[in-house]
């Protein structure tokens, strides 16, 4: 797996091209890829910009000095329903088990591993100062009893474990629309055991169902409301009382999940990609590899350029310099903090939110005056922080408590904590230490924001001069503090949690990302918003997409589907050869 793709941090004034892609992260580089590779456009009129020095956006493996495996800084893992980005990992047919049978679409080669999710009878969950190992709802209601917590849960969802409960909503909502009940009961499942619940639906069944779909709970003040417009706090608390929602928010490991998003998109998302049956994979050379092995395929071809450190400032179409082409963008060099001009017929901004809205918001396309409703598109989405800390220990602790693998979940501000491996050589582990969302940002932003950093430990197998090249990005000292006591709080005195020798932290709220992932606000009709993101203006040819505005957020393949169907539908491309013709893009 090469990671060694030349970028081009310099500049060319007056470059002309016909595609100009702006944004070095999966869905741009997965555009140009098919473009060139489809012989759409020669290489040289394809180019990618990107400010970052590096590809991927907001994927970034990492290795821990004295390691010799990948840590996951952002995204980390992928399900094997996603078609486009597990056949660009594995190789096609995805019918054929045997991964050395199938073909690989990409030339760089790709080791897919499970993604453990470790032993739910050792691993922990640490709510209102009470500790309890992930099976003990499951377990308990193996013994025909329900597990008490110290949440004040209505009687009839007692003894539910969050995912449980979830599905319960769920179930409730769809079941309670007489149109679902009638189309769809086949499908949505309930019994034999009052905590069992079964979701057999497709992407293009939760697509009709989702723009229609109606709360029918009488007496409810959400009552005959399209779902599509009920924020899923606002639906939960009505559903389970705000001490329901509460269990819910912490149990569930993630705010981001609970906060008060679109309840139609929340409900495929929860019972897709975080019910217990999920299995996850990931890639063994890091999951950046992904944005890597896609970048190569496109640079192979003679004329490829991604030019790293150069910042778009703005663009325009009122320019006489070259009036043979569209557009005039205007970029700033970061290594020379020159600026300089390139000329496009096409524009991709495969770019998050918050990038978007550094750019220069007064020129011809984002004006709030000419194009109120890109604007208001633009803001569909909520941005939702997201930061991570890697922690390197001498030895797995962990294993002291029978833990090997998978994660812990607490209410304290840490929320989660990944046990991600260990080196067998010497015995050096990497712990993933918090995974901080949401309403826990103002916590640690006070504690990150402090100067004095963590400071590196030699360790046997390990030099200071070595550990001395990650100093800029180690957590602060403040932060490691306090997240060893919020470690120790959770795992209990049953086991000594050393020191770590290393530290490395990355907080995605930070420009231009602005957050780790995002969420469609209550109220949005995302089937008609998807669609016009990738084509906002009829006569432009500038065209948004990305992870933010996909029906997949937080996902590689949101970046994917977002940027095949825009290829398809605004640049003529086919399908490409290599997926499953029936594999659903979503609208």
């Amino acid at each position: 797996m090469n990671k060694n793709t030349h970028l081009d941090s310099g500049s060319h004034p007056d470059l002309k091209v016909e595609v100009a892609i702006i944004g070095a992260g999966t869905s741009g580089l997965y555009t140009a890829y098919r473009l060139v590779t489809d012989k759409k456009y020669k290489a040289h009129e394809v180019q990618i910009f990107d400010m970052s020095n590096k590809l991927g956006g907001r994927l970034e493996s990492v290795i821990m000095p004295g390691m010799d495996f990948w840590g996951e800084l952002g995204g980390m893992r992928y399900l094997t329903s996603q078609e486009i980005v597990t056949t660009l990992i594995e190789g096609y047919p995805l019918s054929e088990t045997d991964l050395s049978k199938r073909t690989p679409v990409l030339k760089d080669s790709m080791t897919p591993i499970p993604f453990p999710m470790g032993n739910p009878e050792k691993l922990l969950m640490y709510l209102r100062k009470e500790r309890f190992k992930q099976s003990d709802w499951e377990q308990a209601q193996k013994e025909n009893r329900k597990l008490p917590t110290r949440y004040y849960l209505n009687h009839h969802d007692e003894g539910f474990s969050s995912d449980q409960l979830f599905n319960k909503i769920i179930y409730n909502v769809l079941m309670a629309d007489p149109w679902v009940a009638e189309n769809y009961s086949d499908k949505i499942l309930a019994g034999p055991h009052v905590y069992d619940f079964a979701f057999k639906l497709t992407s293009r069944d939760w697509d009709a169902i989702k723009p229609r779909l109606m709360y029918n709970f009488p007496g409810s003040p959400y009552d005959q409301r399209k779902v599509n417009d009920i924020g899923f706090w606002n639906l939960i608390k009505d559903q389970v009382s705000q001490e329901g929602y509460e269990f819910l928010a912490n149990a569930g490991g993630y705010y981001s999940n609970t906060i008060n998003w679109n309840s139609a998109e929340a409900f495929p998302y929860m019972v897709g990609d975080f019910s217990a049956n999920t299995v996850y994979k990931t890639i063994k050379e890091g999951y950046d590899s992904i944005a890597y092995a896609v970048a190569n395929a496109y640079m192979e071809h003679e004329g490829a350029k991604i030019w790293s450190e150069n910042k778009m400032l703005t663009f325009t179409k009122d320019h006489p310099q070259s009036s043979s082409y569209q557009y005039e963008l205007t970029f700033l060099n970061l290594r020379s903090n020159t600026q300089w001009k390139v000329y496009a017929n096409k524009l991709v901004l495969a770019m998050p939110r918050k990038s978007l809205e550094l750019l220069d918001q007064n020129n011809f396309f984002f004006s709030a005056h000419d194009n109120a409703e890109l604007n208001t598109n633009i803001r569909s989405i909520i941005m939702e922080p997201a930061f991570k800390i890697l922690m390197g220990f001498e030895r797995p602790w962990w294993k002291d408590l029978d833990i090997d693998s998978g994660h812990s979940i607490t209410d304290l501000p840490m929320r989660q904590c990944y046990y991600f491996g260990t080196d067998s050589q010497n015995n050096n582990s990497m712990l993933l230490g918090s995974y901080g969302d949401m309403e826990t940002e103002t916590f640690w932003k006070a504690l990150s924001d402090d100067k004095v950093l963590f400071k590196v430990r030699a360790t046997r197998s390990v030099s200071l001069e070595k550990l001395h090249e990650l100093d800029d990005v180690q957590a602060t000292q403040f932060m490691v503090s306090e997240l060893m006591n919020q470690l120790k709080e959770l795992h209990g005195d049953k086991v000594e949690i050393p020191d770590p020798y290393v530290t490395y932290f990355k907080d995605w709220t930070d420009d231009p990302y602005g957050a780790g992932y995002h969420a469609w606000k209550a109220g949005f009709s995302v089937k008609d918003v998807m669609p016009y993101m990738r084509k906002p203006l009829t006569d432009e040819a500038i065209h948004i997409i990305g992870e933010a505005y996909s029906d997949q957020q937080g996902w590689v393949e949101g970046a994917f589907c977002e940027a095949e169907k825009m290829l398809q539908e605004h640049f003529g491309l086919d399908r490409p050869f290599w997926l499953n013709k029936d594999y659903y893009m979503g609208w």
